[in-house]
């Protein structure tokens, strides 16, 4: 893996994860320069971040293993398609003796299979740099991670290890000459977000010989149009909103980029999305990317793309191959399921097999239309534009002087425009969610008139709807992540929601608790909960809402509600095979012991008696096959009308079905009122948040009690939480 910082503490590229950061304790954020490496540390419960120095000597910790855990490299090495075409085209690449780069050397596997081709093939004595591997790995853990693996393998003599980025290496100095070939990963699921295309510019302007052999030879981007309304749904909050019937509009008429999602292309399993997803076209090219030769940092296409059916496009699914070899006999690529025969697009031989497994490390990526989506008639032509710059691809389905006119739209709306996940948009335009919420805060009013209302989290839904609903009541939004950014959106959205701007404001937590010490106390506090800027996190990192609740404890009215009022921490066993075949210990990978990894990166099977497998954030609707094994448990609660405490529960899973249990899915639904008719639930049949997943060490057979089998037919399972560091332990025991 290769991993491009900035030299200073401002990292601009992350670790290998769906582009996303997978934290517990420590954020996937760091940077590493010879024997210390520097790491982003977060306090979930807080949101407070400090740079900590990691020395050497200290990189084996269990913070590191956790961070380490929690990256995507488990699921790439069992990715076995991957594997073997990549030592298929290391093999058929290197026949003699030469000097190889491995650019993100990760555990060192590709240097392996060099080091191993050179031997194997021509019987020319090595001298100088001939028959050398450098292995280039910027990323401390992974280095002594990789040291370990090539001792184990007994290839520590044959390859030397550089721990710097690329960009830092110098001829002469870290290596003793340019290389003759070019190994390298550093992919991710949109292709060049890993920094590839700055990384192959200096390769080859300052690291390889004049027209270098390279493993993989060429990448190619693909895409198709296709019709969804789950992805519609994921981006276009003006129009799905004008299906809502409640007076709540986050997206006014003629505010329709006030709420918007990145301009960029979002990771997903489009596979899971299948029976929603109406092909429009047939799969075109987008770009080609030649590893061997030096790529531009800009480049524009136009394309023609002909309809093959009616219907509205609504989102761009792209993907793209590799040609590993010069002659173009071994592929690998990251298509959904329904792409079954390669031989469709130009370009792929059919004769070669394309089995495809589920994994995670590399998905399918989708780029939103704009509005709900360009109508087409079939066989009807559309112009597409696409442009690459140095990490990204993007689309444009209109003429240029259009785009300008969108941008200059934009820059106006920029001031308070506010941008969220697309899960985030295709909630608030949910109308069972939002009825819910709207219904909890009227309850909550009838109760008591509030004097003074807070929204303790970024909630936008509920800071508008409190000023639309409250109308004698003072709003304030702390708006920890969104703050001025928040407050320009609440005054810009004022008039459309029937509240003055004087209304609401936005304070934070600390002038909070300075101001309203001996003025007037708060009679509501809600939040949903959401955090800004928090994503890919555990459900329980939402208890941070919890922490605030408890910081304002001192200046809460007598009798103030509080909203949602409790939390159950819910679980389910389940069937997942695919994931936990994706996180399976690793023994052989094309004839390399890596079993000296599974410990670190937190493997499933194999691991030393004592040592669980983490706790790691997953939609488990893109997760491939699952199943429930169990009802569903309530095993511990969280009670928000007391301040934040330690907890603890158990519960008895029984199990419903014969079957294999791969683990164990957990969740929060959050109670918004005390008589509990209002409950709205993050577990896994919603797909607008992630769960938690406790992978067993093993699959155990499981079945119910009327099954004559041996199965087991129950678990026990624990849980504890600690709010001091906002760690939440899972134990469990079948029975």
């Amino acid at each position: 893996m290769q991993c491009l910082f900035p030299k200073t503490l401002n990292p601009q590229f992350f670790l290998r994860s769906f582009n996303n950061t997978r934290s517990k304790a420590f954020t996937v954020r760091s940077m590493s320069s010879g024997s210390r490496m520097f790491q982003l540390k977060v306090d979930p419960l807080t949101g407070n971040s400090e740079w900590v120095v990691i020395e050497e000597d200290e990189a084996s910790g269990d913070a590191t293993k956790q961070l380490l855990a929690n990256t995507s490299y488990l699921d790439m090495f069992n990715d076995t398609r991957r594997n073997k075409a990549y030592r298929e085209a290391i093999e058929k690449t290197i026949t003699k003796p030469c000097h190889v780069l491995d650019i993100g050397a990760g555990t060192g596997l590709l240097s392996m299979m060099a080091a191993r081709a050179m031997d194997h093939g021509d019987s020319a004595e090595s001298s100088g740099s001939k028959g050398m591997v450098t292995a280039c790995e910027s990323y401390l853990p992974m280095v002594k991670l990789m040291r370990k693996v090539l001792h184990a393998n007994g290839m520590h003599r044959k390859i030397r290890i550089i721990n710097k980025r690329s960009d830092e290496l110098e001829v002469g100095v870290d290596m003793p000459s340019r290389a003759d070939v070019l190994v390298s990963e550093i992919l991710d699921s949109e292709l060049l977000g890993e920094g590839l295309i700055p990384t192959l510019q200096h390769a080859h302007d300052q690291l390889l010989v004049d027209n270098p052999k390279t493993v993989p030879y060429r990448a190619t981007v693909y895409g198709q149009l296709v019709e969804s309304t789950d992805l519609w749904k994921l981006h276009d909050l003006y129009n799905t909103e004008k299906e809502v019937l409640d007076e709540i509009r986050l997206v006014p008429e003629g505010m329709d980029s006030a709420i918007c999602v990145k301009r960029q292309q979002f990771s997903m399993h489009c596979d899971a999305l299948e029976e929603d997803i109406k092909l429009l076209s047939e799969p075109f090219k987008v770009f080609d990317f030649d590893f061997w030769r030096r790529p531009d940092s800009h480049r524009v296409t136009k394309l023609s793309v002909q309809a093959t059916d009616t219907g509205a496009v609504h989102a761009i699914i792209s993907w793209w191959s590799l040609q590993l070899d010069e002659k173009g006999t071994i592929f690998y690529s990251t298509a959904p399921k329904w792409i079954s025969c390669p031989s469709s697009v130009e370009g792929f031989n059919s004769s070669i097999s394309w089995s495809q497994n589920w994994c995670d490390h590399w998905k399918q990526c989708v780029w939103f239309i704009p509005k709900k989506g360009l109508s087409l008639l079939k066989d009807e032509e559309v112009s597409l534009l696409a442009v690459h710059t140095d990490t990204s691809i993007s689309y444009e389905m209109k003429t240029l002087s259009q785009n300008l006119e969108l941008e200059q739209s934009e820059l106006s709306a920029q001031k308070y425009q506010i941008t969220l996940l697309p899960e985030k948009i295709a909630l608030y335009s949910d109308v069972n969610w939002r009825c819910s919420m709207l219904k909890a805060i009227k309850n909550a009013m009838k109760q008591k008139t509030p004097s003074l209302c807070v929204v303790v989290d970024d909630s936008i839904f509920l800071a508008v709807a409190l000023a639309h609903l409250a109308k004698g009541s003072h709003v304030l939004s702390l708006f920890p992540g969104l703050q001025e950014k928040g407050a320009l959106y609440l005054q810009a959205v004022a008039t459309a929601n029937g509240y003055s701007k004087d209304h609401v404001e936005v304070q934070k937590m600390s002038e909070l608790l300075t101001s309203q010490s001996s003025l007037e106390k708060i009679d509501l506090l809600v939040g949903e909960p959401f955090y800004y800027g928090n994503n890919s996190v555990l459900p329980w990192q939402n208890l941070r809402f919890w922490k605030d609740r408890s910081l304002l404890d001192s200046i809460l009215s007598e009798g103030a509600v509080i909203m949602p009022c409790k939390g159950l921490f819910k679980a389910c066993a389940m069937s997942l095979p695919d994931l936990w075949h994706s996180h399976q210990c690793l023994q052989h990978v094309e004839g390399f012991d890596h079993s000296v990894v599974n410990s670190t990166l937190g493997a499933c099977g194999g691991s030393p008696p004592g040592q669980e497998n983490p706790t790691l954030p997953f939609s488990v609707w893109q997760c491939g096959k699952s199943k429930k094994m169990s009802d569903i448990v309530t095993i511990m609660e969280f009670n928000f009308l007391k301040t934040i405490s330690p907890c603890s529960g158990k519960a008895k899973v029984e199990f419903i079905t014969h079957g294999k249990c791969h683990g164990f899915v957990l969740w929060i639904e959050w109670v918004m009122d005390a008589e509990e008719s209002i409950v709205l639930s993050t577990g896994p049949e919603q797909r607008y948040w992630k769960q938690g997943v406790k992978l067993l060490k093993e699959p155990v057979a499981v079945g119910s009690h009327r099954s004559a089998t041996t199965d087991c037919h129950s678990a026990d399972i624990e849980t504890s939480f600690d709010p001091s560091t906002g760690d939440l332990i899972v134990e469990y025991a079948f029975l």
